[in-house]
């Protein structure tokens, strides 16, 4: 068959096994990965190359991808995960192109094996994983390139192939073993390797690959927090740990069912004996291989030395945040198990029905492995199901329930869950504490459970936000907030959010005006496009002295970006109503904020007065009675629709009810007073001219 048209079935295959994956959503953490709001503007690719921290890894290549994606098709999840099958079935064209050059038989059978694998679900299902695809692509086109140099030795094969390497470290640092790899491929191919033909043209590649993935494991430790009690592991356990990894992933190979999200995390126990077994098992295999290679099969050794070494940053040896919930991950093993598929399709028997038909079962698999992967619930529920212990899981799945009414009760179970198997799991503690911060009288259990979070991770800018936004519901603990929110912000600058609800509860104090507009100023740096910024810096300009110029720019800057913001032509309309001679655009900017939003009481009442000001006394009254069927409580309603009714005369029956209604809300003297005059009299001239504003 030509090549071609192998490439042609790969992907239609490729496509076919994953096309339940097209309607998928986002899941666990692909929304640190989609590029933020903060990174979206130009200057954003600045900040993903040059600032390690802005984005969740210091993957600036990748990241630059994401940022172009994005560009491409906006917050649309479809783009991505087409973009991740095509990347992977490409991935699986450039292994048969690499077979096919090594002259292996099987060239064919080990592309679609590892197009249709399901250990390559989680890769190429989570748009986060996209890191590994694109990696690989950019790897595996690396050593083809090398391979051509290798039989060319043509400068320009080098130097293209070493770009190639060099940005696929960019996308993500575990392609640091592929020179390894390529030696092992030498050894193969010749018997031996000499220092001047086969080492030194990779010196540099292990130049540039090493230091990268020493920088990866520190970003790891220090920015990402893989450390910790979870990873406070002696040599002996790591020793464990490799040896139980190695062995768990070649079964997934060759046995691929009850693949999870997130697998049990193992207890290394080095008083047991029985966990021996597994690192005695791959000492022995290892044993058993380079018997073979001596006797002249050098393919099974160079294989699983492949697949060992491209495992080797995962295994325990590095710190790695995901061991926080596993000690192993199927995304892991997404280039490793090249190392033993090419030489399994090498010997392969050639009789092609049962080839099809071990690609048929594969094909199967995964797309029932890429169901669980359609969204976050279906994820987690898959996960609980198959390991009721991933803590993880439970708190994932408690926060997508808590943002469904109808199914708080069973978030907050799912909280609870998650803390009889984790009692210091501080996100789990947050997410309850939000639950109960939605709740009728359960604010105090909030706060409790904020700083049991904070308690278990004092480093934890969210629970800092929510605590802060708890305690701002409390008169009385504003500066309590204050200082939580100031605390989120130490630890996370770019907290939007965080400069936003800080700015709101600046603003409520006359001598804190100035800081506010800092917090709201800080918050458009983040963020030039965030209307609602503008409108609240216009709303605290407003009351800074010379400054209602300066408002009247934000608010509009505001409806520049959403023309529909009711609030801001409210709040425009309202200084427009200060200002002599612009009666007539202050009503319009409440008329076009009632457009926006019909129910808006504040734009009603607002208008009202305006109306009753130019004389349009039945119009005013329509306004006010329109307050009043949308918040019947409102004094100021009642209080000038009955000064309205008094004026127009023959109405003092229906003038006094809404007197006693405003009086109910507001025990005033003078308005007493008024009420009583018209009990008695039941007619009155009345409080005339004198609208609350």
């Amino acid at each position: 068959m030509r090549p071609r048209y192998i490439y042609a079935a790969i992907f239609c295959a490729t496509l076919l096994a994953y096309f339940p994956a097209f309607d998928g959503g986002l899941l666990w953490d692909d929304d640190h990965h989609v590029t933020a709001p903060a990174l979206q503007p130009v200057d954003g690719l600045r900040r993903i190359w040059l600032e390690p921290g802005a984005t969740q890894q210091y993957y600036p290549l990748l990241h630059t991808a994401f940022w172009v994606e994005h560009r491409l098709w906006g917050d649309g999840v479809l783009g991505y995960h087409l973009l991740n099958v095509l990347l992977h079935a490409f991935a699986a064209c450039l292994l048969v192109a690499i077979v096919r050059r090594l002259s292996l038989p099987g060239a064919w059978l080990a592309g679609f094996i590892f197009a249709l694998h399901p250990v390559c679900v989680e890769a190429v299902a989570w748009i986060s994983e996209q890191k590994t695809t694109l990696s690989a692509v950019l790897a595996l086109s690396a050593i083809l390139l090398y391979l051509s140099f290798d039989q060319s030795r043509r400068r320009t094969s080098y130097l293209l192939a070493s770009a190639l390497f060099l940005l696929a470290l960019l996308t993500k640092t575990v392609t640091a073993t592929v020179p390894a790899a390529l030696l092992v491929i030498l050894w193969w191919r010749r018997g031996s390797l000499q220092w001047s033909r086969d080492v030194v043209p990779l010196a540099p590649w292990f130049a540039v690959g090493v230091p990268a993935g020493l920088i990866t494991a520190w970003i790891e430790r220090t920015l990402i927090g893989a450390q910790g009690r979870e990873f406070d592991l002696n040599a002996i356990q790591r020793f464990l740990l490799a040896g139980r990894a190695l062995c768990f992933y070649l079964g997934k190979i060759f046995v691929p069912v009850d693949l999870i999200f997130t697998y049990p995390r193992w207890t290394l126990d080095p008083n047991a004996a029985w966990q021996y077994l597994y690192p005695a098992g791959i000492v022995v295999l290892q044993l058993i291989l380079i018997i073979a290679a001596r006797r002249g099969h050098r393919g099974p050794l160079a294989g699983f030395l492949i697949f060992a070494g491209t495992l080797f940053p995962v295994l325990g040896f590095l710190n790695v945040y995901p061991f926080r919930f596993s000690s192993v991950a199927d995304h892991f093993q997404y280039l490793a198990c090249l190392g033993i598929i090419v030489p399994v399709a090498a010997v392969w028997p050639r009789p092609r029905i049962p080839g099809f038909a071990l690609l048929a079962a594969l094909g199967i698999l995964t797309w029932r492995q890429v169901g669980m992967y359609r969204n976050a619930e279906t994820l987690y529920r898959a996960t609980l199901a198959r390991n009721p212990a991933s803590w993880m899981a439970e708190v994932n799945l408690c926060a997508l329930l808590l943002e469904k009414p109808a199914a708080k009760p069973e978030g907050i179970a799912h909280c609870q869950a998650a803390l009889r198997l984790k009692p210091d799991y501080a996100e789990a503690h947050n997410d309850l504490g939000s639950a109960w911060a939605q709740m009728p009288g359960r604010l105090a259990d909030a706060i409790a459970e904020f700083r049991a979070a904070l308690a278990a991770k004092p480093e934890f800018p969210e629970a800092h936000f929510n605590l802060a936004n708890a305690l701002a519901r409390i008169p009385g603990r504003q500066s309590e907030a204050i200082a939580q929110y100031e605390a989120a912000l130490r630890l996370r600058p770019d907290y939007l959010e965080a400069h936003m609800n800080l700015g709101t509860v600046l603003s409520r104090s006359p001598d804190r005006l100035a800081d506010a507009v800092a917090q709201y100023r800080a918050a458009l740096r983040l963020d030039p496009n965030l209307a609602e910024a503008h409108n609240n810096l216009g709303s605290a300009l407003a009351q800074l002295p010379g400054r209602l110029p300066d408002a009247m720019a934000e608010y509009r800057a505001a409806l520049e970006i959403d023309p529909q913001y009711a609030k801001a032509h409210n709040n425009l309309g309202s200084l427009l109503a200060e200002i002599p001679g612009r009666l007539a655009d202050a009503m319009g900017e409440y008329q076009a904020a009632l457009r926006a939003y019909p129910a808006y009481a504040d734009a009603h009442y607002n208008l009202g007065v305006l109306l009753a000001k130019a004389g349009r006394t039945e119009d005013a009254i329509s306004q006010f009675e329109t307050v009043l069927r949308i918040a019947p409580d409102s004094e100021k309603a009642h209080y000038n629709l009955g000064v309205l009714l008094v004026r127009i005369g023959g109405h003092q029956r229906e003038a006094l009810s809404h007197f006693q209604a405003a009086l109910r809300a507001n025990p005033d003297p003078d308005l007493q007073r008024v009420v009583n005059r018209l009990q008695m009299e039941q007619r009155t001239n009345g409080p005339n001219g004198h609208l609350q504003q």
